[in-house]
Order: structure tokens, then C-alpha cells, then sequence
């Protein structure tokens, strides 16, 4: 499937599915309600069932890309950024499903939470500038 646009104006990209916005309109899609990310997490661990099944649905496909990355680069950890990484449960949930997809019989990358808050990328990419002056 062409998966749905994305503001790049292509089809599919992982930020349409992997993204707050994506997490909400995948939500949406099923169910036809409107509600933040914090919302169906929250619903979720409330125990509602279409909100459990999206967040199933969201760490699978996270699994899967991560999958890409793992089989590709083999790195040492990887840690999330940006508001969803602020979904405890996915820590757990993902690398329990990541195996499905890697090219290997075991898996030692872990998944780290952000040390320093869920726009640690931004700080990270701050460190590759020189200092002015």
C-alpha cells in the first residue's frame, strides 16, 4: 500500500506512521474519534480496546523500522526522541517484537529512554556546530 501522505508530498514515509500526528490519525482512522496521542495512551492503559490496538499497532511498525536500522547500522543502543518516546510502554513492547524482523537469531541492541528530555535530538545536533566566534 501507498501508506498515507506525508507533508513532503510523498506516500508512506515513516513519519506518517511513526510520528504523534500518524499515531492519532491511525487512531482516528479506526475508530473514527479524534483524540491526542496522550489521550489513547492513556486510553489505552485504561484498558480501552481500540486504543490498545493502536498502541499494538504503533510498536509493531516501530518495531519493523527499527528492525531496518538494527539489520543496517548494528548499533551499539538506540534512543528514542520526540513525544512518543515518552510511551513507557513501548520500551518494552518493541524490542519483544523487533526479533521478528532482524536478519538475526538474537538481538542485544537496547532501546534506551532520553536522558534529557524528548528534544534531545535537537540538543544532540546542537553539539555538531562550532561555537561561534
Amino acid at each position: 500500500m501507498p501508506g498515507p501522505e506525508c507533508y513532503c508530498g510523498k506516500k508512506g514515509c515513516i513519519e506518517t506512521w511513526l510520528s504523534g500526528p500518524g499515531f492519532a490519525a491511525d487512531y482516528m482512522l479506526d475508530t473514527r474519534e479524534a483524540l491526542s496521542p496522550e489521550a489513547i495512551v492513556a486510553a489505552a492503559e485504561g484498558g480501552n480496546r481500540p486504543a490498545r490496538l493502536a498502541l499494538r499497532r504503533y510498536a509493531d511498525r516501530l518495531a519493523r523500522a527499527l528492525a531496518h536500522v538494527i539489520n543496517i547500522l548494528d548499533p551499539h543502543a538506540i534512543v528514542l526522541g520526540g513525544g512518543m518516546s515518552n510511551i513507557a510502554a513501548l520500551y518494552d513492547e518493541v524490542p519483544s517484537r523487533w526479533g521478528a524482523y532482524v536478519f538475526s537469531d538474537s538481538v542485544s541492541t537496547p532501546l534506551l529512554r532520553h536522558a534529557h528530555g524528548d528534544a534531545s535530538g535537537v540538543r544532540g545536533a546542537a553539539w555538531l556546530w562550532p561555537e561561534a566566534g
